[in-house]
């Protein structure tokens, strides 16, 4: 009897191995498990950004879209990406494990960079070659066939990219024991290298992959990212004895819409939530208990066993769910399930705030960059590409990670003596901050650019006489307002999301980004058919971008996001902790 509760002891409770048998304490999971999660970002980031980095130069220049075309259509594909790391999330928690969903969903990435490639590499599958600049004939748009196949290519990447994003991050996170401070201490030093990682592969995507495509070829940029995500899965395999694994726990998704609609019935039919209707609740780990002579983790496994507890009174309306006799066996919810909806309910807040800072993220891979070609791109006697701009935020991301995490995270935990040092809504709310500055740069210098191209011409081809440099200073800016608020994000959602729900919760971060751009682009359309009246030119349309407004653009952004920021500052006051560590 010893024996067998001394293993029950050494076990991963929910968690299984890669062969689907026990995990075990010692065994499995740690920072060794979740470093390899962290190699495997590096090469998938680079895969993914290497092209979408660059991507709108390529539609433009050899698919031949107009400028505003190239940029929405790289908005939506970047969107789409991200916005299926829902589904990525909702088959971790629902149906497979963190581990199965990324192996397909790599293989997924793989085919849609190999169709890519052969596209790129074959002159027949793409539209003749034109020079813009010489010919007076309309370039000939891609269309047909070679259209088809560019855009299965590029969504096939999205659905992988989509399930990578909404696995891994999870998959590493779920390695730790969240019932330890030091277990919690290395699941947000994870959160914060994971976005390093994520820089590391992007630095070496925006220089070395991007002077690749601009100097060798498309196929060369193309073929080097489908050797990444390639080698990324024996990578990821590699670490298959250290990972656990948690177990699927059903659809989250069908349990929200079961809390929500026997809420609305039982409301509709006047039926009262029962006063004694009760089900245990899944508790924070994070909880504390203050029992001399019992340890704090026995202590939290008692709670668990011994403490009932009835709906609280938030969001009461949804109490309504928890009834004696539902009108249908199919409605009958538990406390626990009421309120983990509540949970999901109360962090949509936060999620809807950060869209806008996306959709002023979605400009680093669109204007700015169209921006950059018309500039002198020459640091000395190297020319940059203009799709290599993001290398700034990537270097200071890069840079700041580890200064957060090593320097100002430990005296902030002195400072205000918590655990978290900087909570995650405050974290999320500096990089709203900082994302206003960076529009407002972004209008100033966009000022000053077009000063330059006023006086030298607005048609000329040549290089603007203005270093490219101006535009990198938005660059910085952007690229700080997204460390402080991905990593805050990543790391809000799971910590915060019932155990059932975490890896749906965490997608939410780049379901922000997927929105953010989309928002991008219906933004951009509405500018268009706001600013064409009386005869007056829309501010973003045309395929000279000197002959664009982006500055009253950018304004506008500027405007919005503070608007947004006010926005958020509310829900994050109103905003009640779930776990404790963070709450402290």
């Amino acid at each position: 009897m010893e024996v067998v509760e001394a293993q029950e002891v050494e076990t991963w409770q929910g968690y299984v191995n890669w062969r689907n048998k026990p995990a075990y304490k010692g065994r499995h999971g740690g920072m060794i498990a979740a470093s390899f999660v962290l190699v495997v970002e590096v090469l998938e980031n680079l895969a993914y950004l290497a092209n979408a980095s660059n991507l709108v130069l390529y539609l433009e220049d050899y698919m031949h879209f107009s400028p505003s075309k190239s940029a929405n259509n790289v908005t939506n594909f970047m969107g789409t990406a991200f916005l299926l790391a829902l589904l990525g999330g909702f088959l971790s928690d629902a149906f497979s494990t963190t581990y199965f969903i990324y192996l397909i969903s790599a293989l997924i990435e793989f085919l849609g960079l190999i169709l890519l490639t052969i596209q790129a590499r074959s002159a027949s599958l793409k539209p003749p070659l034109c020079d813009k600049a010489t010919s007076n004939i309309p370039c000939e748009e891609v269309d047909g066939g070679k259209a088809a196949m560019l855009f299965l290519g590029l969504y096939l990447v999205a659905l992988g990219v989509g399930g990578i994003k909404g696995s891994l991050p999870t998959h590493g996170a779920e390695q730790f024991d969240e019932s330890t401070p030091n277990g919690r201490k290395q699941r947000s030093t994870f959160f914060n290298y994971f976005v390093f990682c994520l820089s590391c592969g992007g630095l070496i995507a925006v220089t070395f992959v991007v002077w690749i495509e601009d100097n060798k070829g498309w196929q060369w940029g193309f073929g080097i990212s489908t050797l990444a995500i390639l080698l990324s899965i024996p990578i990821f395999l590699a670490g298959s004895a250290r990972y656990k694994n948690k177990i699927p726990s059903g659809s989250p998704i069908t349990t929200i819409f079961k809390v929500l609609f026997a809420a609305t019935i039982n409301t509709c039919i006047r039926r009262s939530p029962s006063s004694n209707a009760i089900a245990n609740l899944t508790t924070s780990p994070n909880s504390n208990s203050n029992k001399s002579g019992i340890d704090s983790k026995q202590a939290n496994n008692k709670a668990l066993e011994e403490i009932i507890h009835t709906p609280t009174e938030s969001l009461k309306h949804l109490n309504r769910a928890v009834v004696n006799k539902p009108v249908n066996k199919f409605l009958e919810c538990t406390v626990q399930e009421v309120e983990e909806v509540k949970i999901v309910i109360k962090i949509l807040p936060t999620f809807a705030c950060t869209i806008l800072l996306n959709c002023c993220l979605a400009q680093l891979s669109t204007f700015s960059v169209q921006q950059a070609a018309t500039m002198d791109t020459k640091i000395g006697s190297l020319k940059v590409p203009p799709a290599s701009l993001p290398v700034f935020p990537v270097i200071f991301i890069m840079i700041l990670a580890p200064v957060y995490d090593h320097f100002i995270i430990p005296f902030m935990r002195k400072f205000t003596k918590s655990e978290s040092g900087i909570t995650h809504l405050q974290r999320i709310g500096i990089g709203l901050f900082l994302s206003i500055i960076a529009m407002a740069v972004a209008a100033l210098v966009e000022i000053k650019r077009k000063r330059v191209a006023t006086e030298h011409g607005l048609d000329s081809n040549e290089p603007l006489p203005i270093t490219f440099l101006w535009i990198a200073f938005q660059y910085l800016f952007l690229g700080s307002a997204d460390l402080f608020t991905l990593a805050g994000l990543l790391e809000f959602f799971f910590t915060e999301a019932p155990a059932s729900m975490r890896s749906l919760a965490t997608s939410l971060t780049w379901a922000s980004l997927a929105m953010g751009y989309y928002l991008s682009s219906v933004i951009v359309s509405i500018v268009n058919r706001a600013s064409d009246y009386s005869g007056h030119k829309p501010w973003l349309s045309g395929s000279n971008i000197n002959e664009y407004h982006l500055e009253r653009f950018y304004w506008l952004m500027c405007v919005l996001s503070g608007l947004n920021f006010i926005h958020y500052l509310f829900w994050a006051n109103c905003y009640k902790y779930r776990s404790a560590a963070a709450n402290n």
